[in-house]
């Protein structure tokens, strides 16, 4: 037993000696990129950029009084708040409107999230100007 003991001492020991002359491997990486790839990029932030593109859903969370959408959108902002949310007036009601999803699917897991809180909200796209 004494044996076995000083077998897995010395091994022990044998494997921290070694482990502290082990070195990590050393390179570069060099990146090649096509030179309009930042010109794209620059382009899709401004496309991104656009909150009136009729063509994305959006979620809506209340619809009525100027003062009752005003404190819903500052309690979404203060509770969610993971997308941008906007008061509109659309004859006669106010509206709090959230997100700017470019797919459906995108705008339903949104959705699952802001049902939470606010039960009546659903998803819907802008009518086009």
């Amino acid at each position: 037993m004494i044996t076995q003991i000083k077998t897995y001492y010395l091994s022990a020991l044998i494997t921290i000696c070694f482990s502290t002359f082990t070195i990590a491997q050393q390179g570069t990486v060099v990146v090649n990129e096509d030179p309009s790839i930042p010109k794209l990029l620059e382009i899709k932030k401004d496309i991104n950029k656009d909150d009136n593109n009729s063509d994305r859903y959006k979620i809506q969370i209340y619809s009525g009084s100027v003062s009752k959408a005003e404190s819903t959108k500052s309690k979404f902002d203060n509770s969610i708040g993971i997308w941008k949310s906007q008061l509109t007036f659309e004859s006669p009601d106010y509206k709090v409107w959230v997100g700017n999803f470019r797919t459906r699917l995108e705008a339903e897991r949104a959705l699952l999230d802001v049902q939470k809180k606010f039960k009546d909200a659903f998803i819907f796209k802008p009518k086009k100007d």
